[in-house]
This record gives structure tokens, C-alpha cells and sequence, in this order.
């Protein structure tokens, strides 16, 4: 009876850490991918202020380039650095949360293990390899 809760408990927690490492493999991808955004603004915005203001600029939309003025182009690039890193912030708070839960996950494992260490041993070796 024991046997069969402990194989119970441990199922459930396998479940919960693949589901909480594949968010953070989610969140860690969005935060590389806002990361690279907010470069490519900076860098953009950095050339951007080296060229004069009656320099014609073009914003590119698809395969087309329109001519657009170079404030535009500034503001735009702006507000996708503001953007970035608003949701950089909230990416990284999105990651420190599932890695608490990650490691109260397998606190909660290692106890588990503890209160049974030869009967669920060898079903955890079995289930991880």
C-alpha cells in the first residue's frame, strides 16, 4: 500500500519537473530571442544617430523599403528597445519563479526518496535511464 502511494507520489512529481523544466526552456528561448531584439534596436539606433537629420532613411516592410524620416525610424527603434526590456524584466521574473519551483520540486523528490530509499531507487533509476 505505502509501495503503491510512494510510486504514486513520485509520477506526480516527475510530471510537475518535465512540465516546469519545459516552461523554463520557454521562457529562457523568449528571453535570448528579447535579448537579440533589444541589441539589434540598440545597434540600430546607435547608426542611426550618426547620420545626419536630412539623410534619407528607408524602413523596410517585407521585401518593400519605404522612405521614411529618420525620427520615425529613432522613435520606432526607441520604443522597441522600451519594449525589450520591459519584457526582458518580466521574462527574468518569469525564470527565477520556475526555478524555485524547479528546485522545491526536487526537494521534494529528494525527501521522498529519503522516506523510502530502496523500494523507489530503483524506480527512479528505471523511470531516468
Amino acid at each position: 500500500m505505502a509501495d503503491e502511494a510512494n510510486r504514486a507520489a513520485f509520477l506526480e512529481i516527475q510530471g510537475r519537473m518535465i512540465e516546469i523544466s519545459g516552461k523554463l526552456k520557454q521562457v529562457q528561448n523568449q528571453l535570448r530571442n528579447k535579448e537579440g531584439e533589444k541589441k539589434r534596436a540598440f545597434l540600430t539606433l546607435e547608426e542611426l544617430r550618426q547620420l545626419s537629420d536630412n539623410t534619407n532613411t528607408y524602413k523596410s516592410i517585407g521585401r518593400t523599403f519605404v522612405l521614411e524620416p529618420k525620427s520615425v525610424l529613432m522613435n520606432e527603434q526607441e520604443q522597441k528597445l522600451q519594449d525589450s526590456e520591459t519584457a526582458i524584466a518580466s521574462l527574468q521574473t518569469s525564470k527565477e519563479y520556475l526555478e524555485k519551483q524547479m528546485a522545491e520540486v526536487e526537494n521534494n523528490l529528494r525527501e521522498l526518496l529519503q522516506q523510502d530509499p530502496g523500494g523507489l531507487e530503483s524506480k527512479v533509476l528505471d523511470a531516468l535511464g
